[in-house]
């Protein structure tokens, strides 16, 4: 093992999960990457390389967390970034689909810390995935925008609960390079980044680097770190 430690990044086969495995393993680190069916997980695993492996995990059913994470061992990094992509409004309100996601990143994060407590140390760090759909609400980001403003509070209560083990939470902005966003048409690309002060969207590389901050940074807890070039200051 190296000194960096057991990396758990659960969420970890697509996206912004596994652009931050691919930076860890590539540090030497050991990476276990979950998503919910385990061939598709480990294949991902076989293609970052390294001391990576996949995992089953369903964070939609959150009884199942604790057996499904049941052979990991010491874990130096713990990362919640697995997300499910609701769209759901008021007015036309899907009563499961909101279930689906308050359950998996409220309930299910939650019960992926519960269910490796005993196996975190004093060094350990956890870091959960936002967004910034908290501060710019959207049509459609009705349960999108409650979930995520509860993750930037539950860091405050797990960094309390789990002390001296840190908590921080990241919130991205819109990724121009993401699987979510690359393929919008150029208007609404170009719209965003004429919002952004710095002129350009973030990118996964960018939100992989901030990651790393967070989880290494022995001084940082408790924090919300808005990675988004300033998207919200226009």
């Amino acid at each position: 093992m190296s000194s960096h430690g057991t990396a758990v990044i659960v969420g970890g086969t697509s996206g912004l999960g596994q652009a931050l495995a691919q930076k860890m393993a590539a540090r030497g680190q050991e990476v276990i990457i979950t998503g919910r069916d385990a061939q598709a997980a480990q294949k991902v695993a076989n293609t970052i390389g390294g001391k990576t492996r996949g995992l089953a995990l369903d964070l939609t059913q959150p009884h199942d967390i604790a057996a499904a994470l049941a052979d990991v061992g010491p874990v130096r990094h713990l990362v919640l970034s697995a997300i499910y992509r609701d769209e759901n409004s008021v007015r036309n309100y899907d009563v499961a689909g909101a279930i689906k996601l308050v359950t998996l990143k409220l309930v299910g994060y939650t019960e992926v810390v519960h269910s490796l407590v005993d196996r975190l140390s004093a060094d350990s760090a956890i870091l959960l995935f936002g967004g910034q759909a908290k501060e710019r609400a959207y049509p459609g980001s009705t349960t999108v925008t409650t979930i995520n403003g509860g993750i930037a509070t539950m860091i405050r209560t797990l960094a309390v609960e789990l002390a001296p083990t840190r908590v921080n939470a990241i919130h991205p902005g819109i990724i121009g390079d993401s699987p979510a966003w690359r393929d919008k048409p150029a208007a609404v690309l170009d719209g965003a980044r004429k919002r952004t002060p710095t002129g350009q969207l973030a990118s996964m590389e960018q939100v992989a680097e901030a990651s790393l901050f967070l989880l290494d940074n022995g001084a940082v807890n408790g924090v919300n770190l808005a990675v988004d070039g300033g998207w919200m200051l226009l």
